[in-house]
């Protein structure tokens, strides 16, 4: 059973995504990445915070704290692989309008 992760993005260009991963800039900032969706697959207080989280640069944010580094477009970048039992999947979804 895997761990689900989805975040929304709310500035302009609005962004959704999930938790499943593939590469990023650098090999440590992959291995940084896989340690932190490693770690969040057994915090539940973790995986709600990034739940919470509204941009995946303040899901770095999150990780950075934690020791994990990683920057948002790396975290992006990773969409649609899996790493364990967690996948990260980066969706768009439309903007809100007033």
């Amino acid at each position: 059973m895997g761990a689900t992760v989805t975040r929304v993005s709310r500035p302009a260009a609005q962004r959704a995504w999930e938790t499943d991963a593939s590469a990023a800039d650098s090999p440590m900032a992959l291995d940084q990445l896989k340690a932190f969706l490693k770690r969040m697959q057994g915090d539940d207080a973790l995986r709600q915070q990034v739940l919470a989280a509204a941009t995946a640069d303040d899901v770095a944010q999150i990780a950075l704290t934690l020791g994990f580094e990683f920057s948002g477009d790396e975290l992006l970048r990773v969409s649609g692989q899996k790493f364990d039992r967690v996948t990260v999947r980066k969706n768009d979804i439309p903007g809100e309008y007033n």
